[in-house]
């Protein structure tokens, strides 16, 4: 391949062109978009000015008038964690690494003038200009390096994305459920709160003994404390979410809407999760991507090992008596003693540690599939066992205790203790139902954001776990 071939004038314009380098940096962002829309249904912006932040608060704000969702909370979040806009900076900075990669270095002018002591009294000047042409002929190489990075970046930056997606869905979930409970545990206290009055004036009266009266004392005192630490989880709840959502002052004046959905009776398909998550994890992509330019850098270290610098220029010297001597320049580094073998060593190293941290951690994502595909079956049968087993049980149990004690046929005690069953159980299933929601926005984000399997687009890069490790360089 000759050096035109290799670079050219319009190449050369195209790969310094502004706008070009902006449609990478838009396209890579829009890559980001895409990804997050078909995994969350839900749109990301970066905010470039001022102006774009003053719309998307003033987006959020329109969102937070109402009593959120999930989803919501969610999109809430896309548009004002401040974290997040952060995060989409390395974008940026990729693409500033790839004008770094395609630019022409700047041409190197030297001058020399020297004066004589002695006649002819005329000036020596010499002076020159060098450009390093084994740079400009690396362009094209480096450029593709580049491209694989800025790519890289921007899959870093949606698995990020998604992640954050996660995390306030979990938040929202365990906030949802707090309040929930606090609704229970009051129900509990008001039980506890009637059995200790009733349990007071029948002491008094000398119908029971210190010890009853002690018991329904301490179920009363472990009742107020369920209510105080509910409380303190609530708020703790509500600030990790509005961290999550990027609101402070008057913004963090919300409310949740409904309460926390039933588990399904039939879930999605369990199999081909793993294989789900291997097509589809975003980071798993990136390390891909990270292994294909470290053996892309290899190969070019390798093959300009012995080429160290190659400048071209002219140069011009003007004698004494005025007259000038003008013709070209060539310099170039013998490679006698350093013929780029720790260059090569350090590249063969660098790609042999991208690829191991590629298998492991698609090593990780099998594991963590399978683990939270178990947890999540579990805590679903969990969930239904109290809906459907244990709960309709405490209520026929409630219900029979009613009709006897219309009937004299029980105490007042043995009643509230039984309501108070039946509550506690119910607190038991609504935690049930929380791990269960928190389990699947976990088992979401380890597949990638989507838990529908989906057929991979023609021409995707499909990810190869095992790929061939570089030869030994003697």
């Amino acid at each position: 391949m000759t050096i035109t071939r290799l670079v050219t004038c319009s190449s050369i314009l195209a790969m310094i062109s502004p706008a070009g380098f902006a449609r990478d940096k838009e396209g890579a962002f829009q890559s980001v978009q895409q990804s997050v829309q078909e995994r969350s249904g839900k749109t990301v912006r970066w905010e470039k000015d001022q102006a774009a932040h003053e719309q998307a608060l003033q987006d959020a704000r329109q969102l937070l008038r109402k009593p959120l969702t999930v989803d919501v909370a969610v999109q809430i979040a896309l548009l004002n964690n401040r974290s997040l806009q952060a995060t989409f900076e390395e974008i940026g900075l990729s693409a500033a690494d790839l004008i770094e990669a395609a630019t022409i270095p700047n041409p190197r002018f030297d001058l020399a003038i020297r004066f004589p002591d002695k006649p002819p009294s005329g000036t020596y000047i010499d002076y020159g200009a060098a450009i390093d042409f084994l740079s400009i002929i690396m362009i094209p190489l480096k450029k593709r390096v580049a491209k694989e990075q800025l790519e890289a970046a921007a899959l870093r930056v949606a698995d990020a994305t998604l992640e954050l997606v996660a995390q306030v869905k979990s938040a929202f979930y365990s906030l949802q459920a707090s309040q929930q409970l606090l609704s229970r545990f009051h129900v509990i206290v008001d039980t506890n709160v009637a059995s200790l009055d009733l349990a007071q004036r029948q002491h008094e009266a000398g119908n029971i003994t210190d010890l009853a009266l002690a018991q329904q004392q301490a179920s009363y005192s472990r009742s107020r404390l369920d209510v105080a630490s509910t409380e303190a989880e609530i708020r703790r709840d509500r600030e990790r979410l509005n961290r999550l959502l990027g609101l402070w002052g008057a913004d963090t004046d919300w409310q949740i809407a409904g309460e926390l959905p039933e588990v399904p009776s039939s879930d999605f398909p369990m199999r081909g999760l793993e294989r789900l998550a291997i097509s589809q994890r975003l980071d798993l992509q990136a390390d891909y991507l990270q292994v294909t330019g470290q053996i892309t850098n290899l190969g070019l270290t390798k093959s300009f090992r012995l080429v160290g610098a190659l400048d071209f220029g002219v140069n011009s010297e003007r004698e004494t008596d005025a007259q000038t001597r003008t013709g070209p320049s060539f310099a170039i580094e013998l490679p006698i003693f350093n013929q780029g073998q720790a260059r090569i060593a350090r590249s063969e190293a660098a790609l042999r540690q991208a690829q191991d941290k590629f298998e492991a951690l698609a090593v990780d994502v099998r594991s963590q599939i399978r683990e939270l595909r178990d947890e999540l079956t579990s805590k679903r049968e969990i969930a239904r066992f109290y809906r459907d087993e244990l709960l309709p049980g405490e209520r026929r149990i409630l219900k029979e205790s009613l009709t006897q004690y219309n009937a004299m046929e029980i105490q007042n005690f043995e009643l509230f203790s039984t309501k108070a069953e039946e509550a506690r159980t119910e607190r038991e299933y609504l935690e049930a139902v929380r791990d269960y929601w928190i389990s699947r926005a976990e088992l979401e984000q380890a597949v990638g954001g989507n838990l529908n399997p989906r057929q991979l687009e023609d021409g995707k890069r499909v990810l190869n776990p095992r790929l061939s490790r570089p030869a030994k360089n003697n």
